[in-house]
């Protein structure tokens, strides 16, 4: 927004509250007041640019809006305004988008900032396969946004690539097309396949359904007990990346990690979310225990610390030739006669 320390993101209908308004979601400055009604997400982690809901009532006679214009509040502020339409790894992307179809997700959102062109093919792959949609998700072009989620451990000016205003675009630009969206990484799986309408039976269907972390450290590779067999694998030795069946004892919860949730939401009943969270909902949320797969965060633990957990293996009969065959028909694996 020329004139303003504001980028603006998206612009959705706000049919929920009792007028009708544009919710914009923005990046501002957190030091910037803005001449509109907003409000700032509390979530920030530090950085000096947050995440912020610009609400614009809608006049009389203007009932379906195609387009929303933002500009300062400044004296005779000129120049053109900005219109918003109303709206890895490969061998960890492809197991990835192969278990959530297992699991029973039937669409996926992936917010890219770049990427190889392996990975590219990946993703190429599965968009024509109708599974996956990308969103371009470009604001280091107008911001320095951070590799990491506190200034500390990365500089920049936003929070880990941006991350919260694409939490909050999915969940708008996403609410009428889906009963629920997960909101997670793509080195996140949320078990098992059945576990929603178990949820809506005990807790109710317009709730945000938290899950606790639990973290698989890919630092160690060891073997299964003696009472089980791993499946299988050889294929896969000389396709880069991680092979997630071959993690499969994961990190005891302690106090850091504990409230590291991920959450999956009806979207039509939240308002605003977080990263772990979420910061605005209609009817709450209940807290639930389920397991993820990731990066160590207890850098000293050693491996007879860790717990055995080999629910994914009860995957494998399925999810192996699944995946073997994205690979040979994206060229990573030779095709067989």
């Amino acid at each position: 927004v020329k004139g303003t320390k504001t980028v603006l993101i998206s612009a959705y209908l706000e049919h929920r509250t009792d007028k009708k308004e544009v919710s914009e979601k923005i990046n501002v400055a957190l030091f910037k007041p803005l001449c509109c009604v907003a409000d700032i997400h509390t979530d920030h982690f530090g950085f000096a640019y947050g995440t912020a809901d610009i609400m614009c009532p809608i006049p009389s006679g203007c009932e379906t809006p195609s387009s929303i214009a933002v500009t300062s509040a400044v004296a005779n502020s000129t120049g053109k305004w900005q219109n918003s339409k109303l709206a890895g790894e490969h061998l960890m992307a492809m197991p990835s988008l192969e278990m959530l179809q297992l699991l029973g997700v039937n669409r996926v959102v992936v917010y890219k900032t770049n990427c190889s062109p392996e990975t590219q093919r990946i993703l190429d792959y599965y968009t024509q396969k109708g599974l996956l949609e990308v969103i371009p998700w470009s604001l280091s072009r107008y911001l320095k946004v951070s590799r990491y989620w506190q200034p500390s451990l990365g500089p920049g000016e936003l929070h880990y690539f941006g991350q919260i205003p694409a939490l909050n675009d999915c969940l708008y630009r996403y609410m009428y097309q889906s009963k629920y969206v997960a909101l997670h990484d793509i080195d996140e799986l949320i078990l098992p396949q059945k576990l929603l309408p178990l949820l809506e039976k005990k807790y109710g269907a317009n709730k945000c359904y938290r899950f606790e972390n639990h973290v698989f450290p890919i630092n160690f590779m060891l073997p299964p007990p003696a009472s089980q067999t791993l499946p299988p694998q050889a294929d896969w030795k000389n396709v880069p990346g991680l092979n997630i069946l071959a993690h499969l004892y994961k990190e005891s919860i302690f106090t850091e990690t504990h409230s590291n949730f991920k959450i999956i939401v009806n979207p039509r009943a939240v308002f605003s979310t977080t990263v772990h969270g979420a910061l605005n909902a209609q009817h709450g949320w209940s807290a639930l225990v389920f397991a993820f797969c990731r990066i160590p965060t207890q850098k000293n633990l050693t491996k007879d610390k860790l717990i055995y957990d080999g629910r994914l293996l009860s995957y494998s009969a399925h999810f192996i030739p699944a995946v073997n065959k994205v690979l040979r028909e994206t060229g990573f694996l030779p095709r067989t006669h």
